[in-house]
């Protein structure tokens, strides 16, 4: 799996966000995108995920371009947003087997794995219940469980410690590291380099919708706003 970003730019109507983005994310490599609120994390990845249509650039995942074939290309993806998205009038149950037909994936096989995630993440006795009884850590668990238990090529994660316990942030980047020892890729934006500090092979820097650095720690913590970093990490 090769996600190649070449020369991207776009945004919002005539508001023109990020300019000339350009990385690669190879098979097993875990990319981390940091930057202060407002630097073009979360554009980038709605281009990502085809919620915005470049202006210029391509975006090409396995060789498959998001401009020319967006359903193989987004067939590809498991995404888990900031903010949960789950669907008021489905119980958990439900939206499992809703992510097992949009995927087309094996249902038997898919169920046992995903009963082993609802294990790992405590969900396992609560399949009927709904959205509404779950807080918001929890919903932000099932967004996890939905998403892992596809045989996704790339993993786009925002995000994804806001309103974890510390329990639940471990079994997360156990499980990337699992993914990630298949050959899974990630992209995952976080606004502190240290939680994924022992797990990502690169991070890049936005700032101001462009890249202003990208590395590995070493090779940035020198051009990074110490404050992302964290003081323990200066």
């Amino acid at each position: 799996m090769t996600l190649t970003v070449k020369d991207l730019s776009g945004g919002y109507g005539q508001l023109t966000v990020i300019q000339n983005i350009s990385f690669t994310i190879q098979p097993g490599e875990l990319t981390a995108f940091i930057g202060l609120n407002g630097s073009g994390k979360s554009t980038t990845i709605n281009h990502l995920i085809g919620l915005l249509a470049p202006k210029t650039g391509s975006i090409v995942l396995n060789d498959v371009s998001m401009v020319m074939d967006p359903i193989a290309y987004k067939k590809q993806i498991a995404y888990v947003p900031e903010q949960p998205v789950l669907y008021e009038e489905l119980n958990l149950e439900e939206h499992i087997q809703f992510m097992i037909n949009i995927y087309q994936l094996d249902s038997a096989e898919t169920w046992e794995e995903a009963h082993r995630l609802l294990k790992i993440f405590r969900l396992d006795d609560k399949l009927n219940w709904f959205p509404t009884h779950f807080s918001k850590g929890m919903r932000q668990k099932v967004m996890i469980v939905m998403a892992f238990i596809t045989n996704a090529d790339l993993f786009i994660i925002d995000e994804p410690f806001l309103g974890l316990d510390v329990i639940a942030v471990n079994d997360l980047l156990a499980l990337i590291d699992e993914k990630k020892a298949a050959g899974a890729s990630f992209l995952i934006t976080t606004h502190v380099m240290s939680t994924l500090r022992a797990h990502a092979d690169k991070f890049i820097y936005l700032e101001d919708g462009q890249i202003a650095a990208s590395g590995s720690m070493e090779e940035i913590k020198d051009q990074v706003p110490a404050l992302l970093i964290g003081e323990a990490d200066v």
